[in-house]
């Protein structure tokens, strides 16, 4: 079985060249020189670059994501997963809202530290709610990338 590195570099080469194959079929129908099958065609280039581009910007947030998981972890400073879990193993959703809570006073105390909103975003992760995980981690990228190469430590109790 392949670990998630390698499922993602699997699907990555197979969309690669599926969007490749589309790409071509564009350019024959334009290469027919009929109007409807060049504006067929050129909209068929069209959702190849869309998807290229996506595929991409998903490849750079999990790269960037595991390059911020990778410096907090050697600072002492990721969140340990010991929250409770159900028999399905399931993160129990009462014990995942306390320990938001606790992030998301952290976030509010220092919103231009990008360690909080990676702690926050691991949060909104374990209760479930994705769409506002992924916009922590975000924040946390973007803080991380405004930070530079020493940023100052300012949460209190928190060894980042």
């Amino acid at each position: 079985m392949l670990n998630p590195k390698g499922a993602v570099a699997v699907i990555a080469v197979v969309f690669v060249a599926y969007a490749g194959l589309l790409g071509w079929r564009g350019v024959l129908l334009i290469g027919t020189g009929d109007p409807v099958a060049i504006g067929l065609g050129t909209a068929v280039l069209v959702i190849p670059l869309v998807g290229l581009y996506l595929v991409w910007r998903e490849l750079q947030f999990g790269r960037q994501t595991e390059l911020l998981a990778r410096e907090l972890a050697e600072s002492g400073g990721l969140p340990v997963d010991d929250l409770p879990r159900r028999p399905s193993g399931r993160i129990d959703r009462a014990a995942a809202d306390t320990a938001f809570t606790k992030y998301k006073e952290e976030a509010e105390a220092a919103p231009g530290d990008w360690r909080v909103w990676f702690r926050l975003s691991t949060a909104y992760d374990a209760a479930g709610d994705r769409k506002r995980a992924r916009a922590s981690m975000r924040t946390a990228i973007a803080n991380h990338n405004a930070s530079g190469p020493n940023p100052p430590r300012t949460v209190s109790g928190v060894n980042p």
